[in-house]
């Protein structure tokens, strides 16, 4: 009987030259793509929950619960017989996030509390860098035509903005064991898609559905967004600039124009029917009737607690990026459009497959 035969590594993982590096949420939209790109120079281990999805190849997948301290030691614990202590960067990616409800108590126990014993466990090791994730959302709101740099003012409204504010703080605290950067990080999106706000814009206006004719914010404001590959950029650069970064960093990362809600109304509707698509602005306590009465026929993407969100405009200063990473953006929303638009009318059902629609 013929066999065929696996040509094995003759070098363990353990005992070669490359660096490790640890990425959790290794399995998710970022995580998977990051690691396939590190894999070149690093070697890579991915940590997330138990079941899949799972990351990709290229990476060892330790499964672990974030909420459960035993279960993080002994992750931790098969790294160090894997790997060895030291470790060159860990890229903390895991995290809650939902729509559905303005709060929920996930917030606190992955995001918080979750990257506080996550963080305890990496004392014990020689870590070089700790990078996290976070939001932009976490700003004070602007005007039209203003910029958010990173000392601008903080203001969350709602539960996933706020929890990342609080693990900031906490993330803060182990700075004395190792360098750490956090990653203000706009809404991520790629040629599917793949960001809720932004797909769920494209259904309701592929779909015809009333509620894409109305709007209860302000037009002219939008939210800052950034390609996933320009992310990916920028986490890869900032791995590699780590000897030069001062100790607990801030950075913005996103597109410096945010297109407003009209420019996206119009841009969508014309790519899908060749038309303007014509938007009205309501007023809030009509669209809060609205997204109430939608929400007890169905489960509507349109939440109640949103329409106070509605409007909100956020624009990014990335200069401390240009300055300290060397980064700045390749791609605009507005310019990958008409690819994620050409995806959707190629294969609807892999489309909304794709964006859990």
């Amino acid at each position: 009987m013929d066999v065929d035969i696996i040509k094995h590594k003759k070098n363990g993982d353990r005992i070669q030259q490359k660096e490790v590096i640890l990425v959790t949420g290794s399995s998710g939209l970022i995580g998977f793509s990051l690691i396939q790109k590190l894999a070149k120079n690093y070697r890579i281990v991915g940590l997330d929950r138990v079941g899949p999805p799972y990351p990709p190849l290229e990476a060892e997948c330790v499964n672990f619960d974030i909420t459960n301290e035993e279960s993080i030691a002994m992750a931790m614990e098969r790294i160090r017989y894997g790997y060895g202590n030291k470790i060159a960067a860990v890229i903390h990616l895991a995290a809650f996030y939902s729509f559905k409800t303005k709060e929920n108590d996930l917030y606190n126990e992955i995001n918080i509390e979750g990257t506080h014993k996550f963080l305890s466990q990496l004392r014990d090791f020689d870590v070089k860098q700790f990078i996290f994730s976070s939001t932009d959302l976490l700003y004070k709101p602007i005007n039209r035509g203003q910029k958010i740099d990173e000392n601008s003012p903080i203001n969350a409204s709602w539960g996933y903005p706020r929890s990342k504010i609080l693990t900031e703080d906490v993330i803060k605290q182990y700075n004395q064991y190792f360098k750490t950067v956090i990653l203000r990080v706009a809404g991520v999106y790629n040629e599917y898609g793949h960001s809720i706000p932004i797909s769920n814009q494209i259904k309701r206006i592929y779909e015809k559905e009333p509620t894409s004719h109305f709007y209860s914010g302000n037009l002219n404001h939008g939210d800052a967004y950034v390609h996933l590959e320009d992310l990916l950029s920028a986490i890869i650069k900032t791995i590699e600039k780590q000897n030069e970064l001062k100790d607990h960093i801030i950075i913005n990362i996103g597109e410096p124009y945010s297109p407003s809600y009209k420019e996206l109304q119009t841009k969508i509707g014309k790519l899908i029917y060749g038309k303007q698509w014509k938007t009205y602005k309501i007023p809030k306590w009509i669209a809060k009737i609205g997204a109430w009465g939608m929400n007890i026929t169905g489960d509507s993407f349109i939440k109640p607690w949103m329409i106070n969100r509605a409007g909100e405009n956020y624009e990014l200063d990335i200069n401390r990026a240009k300055e300290l990473l060397d980064w700045e953006p390749k791609n605009s929303l507005l310019e990958t459009m008409p690819f994620i638009i050409k995806n959707l009318r190629a294969n609807p059902a892999k489309w909304y497959t794709k964006n859990k629609l």
